[in-house]
């Protein structure tokens, strides 16, 4: 049983959710009213996943989340709405920590409930089997526990990207123009952060992501990206020519593809197709840009999220001579996607997050 805490201050939303986790049959429930109600849970049920609104009295969820990553980590999926403010709210929340969130419908969530509850059944049964980092506000936990202000972790808990960059051998660089082709999903907007802030602004070759994400929230998170990047970042909802030095962010609720003009390379936002479960589909992204550059000047980056999306391009892609790298399972905090490209053989290197960066500078003139 997975023990869930639903914390909403909506009597009618916590009655909702709790009839449909219910019916699952593997959960066993607590409920919540508000951030504070939130806390005393976390402490006295210790529960394996939290449900969390960004909406409440008394502590928002913002604060709340804040709070129970130093106090008590776990798991969280955060229920937002999909406003772009909400969107705005979300991304900051997987920053402190959640691993995943669910949108809301727009209107009264009872009037889609047959729609919505099976994505965030989904969602909380996924967030029962990810990991949360183990140098998530490391010495702020530290710090709580031993209570005082000043407190320095043990060696063996230092955060990963901490103890530097791995040593690489030198090899040789791929020539011509090329493509960097990114999927991710479940905890993708920290890890994309880990890995683009390290690049410099001159990097050689464009950057295309495939993020998990609903069309209101790949804009601001392309933002976030630009905002805290040497590397530009943009947002794909028409086609735009490929540059180097930029990051290509695939618009949410469709497909990010690579085509190519009498200008040269272009990025284009295609309709979903229902062939691919996911979207942006990594898949496609990478099979689109296996139609117009050889695979030898091709880099794929699989990174953490649930299900196989880009395992299988990815691996095709190896098979052929690309290039392609796969997050460690130590620091993915679903290592569903990455994992099943190394099962399948078709990672080419298996690198821990802090490390992706380094390698792909290494890789790529």
């Amino acid at each position: 049983m997975i023990k869930l805490l639903v914390v909403d201050d909506s009597a009618l939303l916590r009655k909702l959710l709790g009839e449909v986790f219910t019916q699952a049959g593997d959960f066993e429930l607590r409920f919540a009213r508000d951030g504070l109600e939130a806390l005393e849970q976390n402490r006295a049920f210790a529960p394996d996943v939290i449900t969390l609104d960004l909406n409440m009295p008394r502590l928002d969820g913002l604060a709340c989340l804040d709070q129970l990553m130093v106090e008590r980590p776990c798991p969280v999926v955060m229920v937002s709405s999909h406003t772009e403010a909400g969107a705005e709210a979300t991304l900051k929340g997987l920053q402190l920590g959640a691993v995943d969130f669910v949108p809301k419908p727009a209107g009264a969530v009872s009037l889609h409930l047959r729609e919505w509850a099976p994505a965030l059944v989904e969602a909380v049964r996924g967030a029962a089997r990810a990991r949360v980092r183990p140098s998530l506000r490391l010495r702020e936990r530290v710090r709580h526990r031993i209570g005082r202000a000043a407190a320095s972790p043990r060696p063996d808990l230092v955060p990963a990207a901490a103890t530097g960059a791995a040593h690489f051998p030198s090899e040789a660089p791929l020539p011509g123009e090329g493509l960097v082709l990114v999927g991710t999903s479940t905890g993708g907007p920290p890890a994309l952060e880990a890995l683009l802030v390290p690049l410099p602004a001159d990097f050689p070759w464009p950057i295309l992501v495939a993020q998990h994400m609903p069309g209101s929230f790949t804009g601001p998170l392309a933002r976030r990206l630009d905002a805290l990047c040497a590397l530009t970042v943009v947002e794909v909802r028409r086609p735009v020519p490929l540059q180097p030095g930029t990051v290509y962010i695939g618009a949410g609720d469709a497909d990010l593809i690579v085509s190519r003009r009498a200008g040269g390379l272009v990025a284009m936002a295609a309709p979903a197709q229902a062939t691919y479960l996911w979207h942006p589909s990594t898949d496609r992204l990478v099979r689109s840009a296996l139609e117009h550059l050889p695979p030898r000047q091709l880099v794929g980056v699989l990174m953490t999220g649930m299900g196989n999306d880009g395992a299988q391009a990815m691996a095709t892609l190896r098979a052929q001579g690309g290039h392609t790298i796969a997050e460690a399972e130590e620091t993915a905090i679903v290592w569903g996607m990455p994992g099943e490209l190394v099962k399948a053989g078709g990672a080419e290197f298996v690198e821990p997050l802090p490390d992706i960066a380094a390698r792909l500078e290494k890789m790529v003139p």
